[in-house]
């Protein structure tokens, strides 16, 4: 009798712990999203909430950048262009996925010289492709940002004197010049979630390239360096308090950084180069994505910077290579960028979602709706484990999977069974 019930414990484990892998591997995907037809590159700039809408450019058949959106049930969609133009490119997305913010350009050569034109656009299915236009007496815009509702839009336009400046544009107010630090030009990069605060970069009376933080009552500020010259700021949280980029350090290389107003600009590493350079940030400040050394990383706290391509080897194969994570979800799950995809020979745009974070529950770590046996195992087998990305066996979020985590699930035994 003792051993038929030691043989249904050791089959109720085994099971439960096949569940659980199983669980994780159906969690965890990389999507490359391919190319426009006839064309060989893409690039992943943007994604909305929930990871269901990415935006970026990808290069056609007649070797033309295009925006595109894509979406999993219609794959990539080519956005077009402004009238007079042959280029565009997609480089933020609202949250809800509905609004498309980047660039229309078109390129005239001569002998010797290339001369390039853009214009900042703002794109909805009802509207199609909308020129935000530029600042007064000026000719080009790009925009870089949207805010999380898709109503502010940020970015870089030409005034009279052809300086390029960062600009925060609403339908109500049109193209607002934010200044500089000092010097001639200033470029947008971000906003925050409710479009109040701005990062890029702006020259100082030097002529040096700073990041900077603008708000209406603040105005411009800047963030300094790591010891260098020069830095610019790439992404913001949604609250607006952290701000990622890169940054010169005493050497002159450019690293990575994190800033808060509270510890100041924090070198990132690399991932064993010289460089790196951080994109964008999750909505509460503790992930941050970018590039080092053509490899592309997560960054968090109790972590450091990890190897996307090591973390998730086995989503990789044939070689292929991730090598700039550009954008990320809110919540931290969903990034995209670019890579060497093997299995086409060719640079794609991917997705990779990396799995549920962390969620606050009663202890129903696999969602079922009942709290049994193969709860407290999950809980068990991961027990100990801590950092930022855990999955629900962190029951109450509190970033370690703890006595506290196996309590939830003890108490709440039962339920719903």
């Amino acid at each position: 009798m003792k051993r038929t019930a030691q043989n249904r414990f050791k089959a109720l484990t085994s099971a439960c712990v096949l569940s659980t892998m199983a669980t994780v591997a159906w969690s965890q995907s990389l999507t490359w999203l391919g190319t426009l037809p006839g064309g060989r590159y893409s690039e992943a700039r943007g994604v909305s909430a929930n990871g269901t809408v990415v935006v970026g450019f990808a290069v056609n058949a007649a070797g033309r950048e295009r925006a595109f959106r894509w979406t999993a049930s219609g794959g990539m969609q080519d956005l077009g262009t402004l009238p007079g133009y042959d280029r565009s490119f997609a480089n933020a997305v609202s949250a809800d996925g509905s609004v498309v913010v980047g660039e229309a350009v078109y390129v005239v050569y001569d002998e010797y010289y290339y001369f390039y034109f853009s214009s900042a656009f703002r794109w909805t299915a009802a509207g199609g492709m909308q020129r935000l236009g530029t600042l007064p007496g000026g000719g080009r815009s790009a925009a870089s940002g949207v805010s999380a509702d898709g109503t502010v839009v940020v970015g870089t336009a030409e005034n009279a004197e052809e300086q390029w400046r960062a600009f925060r544009w609403t339908a109500s107010g049109g193209m607002q010049d934010l200044g500089t630090l000092g010097g001639n030009e200033s470029g947008a990069l971000g906003v925050s979630a409710d479009g109040a605060v701005v990062v890029g970069w702006a020259e100082n009376a030097a002529g040096q390239e700073r990041a900077f933080r603008w708000t209406a009552s603040g105005g411009m500020q800047d963030l300094g360096t790591l010891g260098g010259n020069e830095s610019r700021a790439l992404g913001v949280s949604a609250n607006g308090a952290v701000v990622v980029g890169w940054a010169d350090n005493a050497a002159g290389r450019g690293r990575a950084f994190r800033w808060t107003a509270s510890g100041g600009m924090q070198d990132l590493g690399t991932l064993g180069g010289n460089w790196s350079y951080a994109s964008d940030v999750s909505a509460d400040g503790s992930v941050v994505v970018g590039g080092s050394g053509r490899r592309a990383f997560r960054w968090t706290a109790s972590g450091g910077m990890e190897d996307l391509n090591t973390t998730y080897a086995s989503l990789l194969t044939n070689g292929s290579v991730l090598i700039e994570a550009r954008a990320i979800s809110p919540d931290g799950r969903y990034i995209v960028g670019w890579g060497d995809n093997a299995a086409t020979r060719g640079y794609e745009a991917f997705l990779l979602d990396t799995g549920p974070r962390c969620t606050a529950h009663n202890g129903d770590v696999d969602a079922n709706g009942c709290v049994d046996d193969a709860d407290l195992l999950a809980v068990l087998f991961n027990f100990g484990s801590s950092g930022s990305n855990l999955g629900r066996e962190d029951t109450n979020c509190d970033g370690t999977v703890d006595d506290a985590d196996l309590l939830q699930v003890l108490f709440n035994f039962g339920s719903g069974c």
